[in-house]
């Protein structure tokens, strides 16, 4: 019996991993952060100083479409466009804001028939860029990150 008791306990102790210690390396928990890592998402989106009042981050993120749209509007406005067809269209322009807060047009989608009406479409959305006020970049992790953002634009002209 006795014999009998000391091989249970034997055996318990030996078959429990309760002894076993896992190393954790440094690179097994970068990978794991990484793996939760939200790539797609900043904790604060590119603003202008005008916006920075706002509390919320979609409220900032708005504030900043809107004045770049009017920015580019106006711009646009001035030019005075003059066109030979009636001119409907959503454009859809693709920005990038570095991490030093510089915006650059990467891309604009737009219909054939606004490229055929309005051939310099992209130069003077490019132009109207030039006279933005400071752009401070999105952060992500309290760092300054390079950002992509889409901005659809309606144009009318008549």
């Amino acid at each position: 019996m006795k014999y009998t008791l000391v091989f249970f306990v034997f055996i318990t102790l030996t078959s429990c991993k309760y002894f076993d210690v896992e190393k954790t390396t440094s690179e097994a928990i970068l990978n794991e952060e990484l793996k939760a890592f939200n790539w797609n998402d900043v904790d604060t989106y590119p603003s202008f100083s005008m916006c920075d009042s706002l509390d919320g981050k979609y409220e900032k993120m708005y504030c900043f479409q809107y004045f770049l749209k009017k920015q580019i509007f106006n711009a646009l406005e001035e030019e005075g466009i003059v066109v030979t067809q009636d001119v409907n269209d959503t454009v859809n322009l693709k920005f990038q804001v570095s991490e030093t807060g510089v915006i650059d047009l990467v891309g604009a989608d737009m219909d054939s028939l606004t490229k055929e009406e309005i051939p310099n479409l992209e130069s003077l959305i490019i132009g109207s860029l030039d006279s933005l006020p400071k752009i401070y970049p999105a952060i992500k992790r309290m760092m300054q990150v390079k950002t992509e953002f889409d901005l659809p634009i309606v144009i009318n002209v008549d």
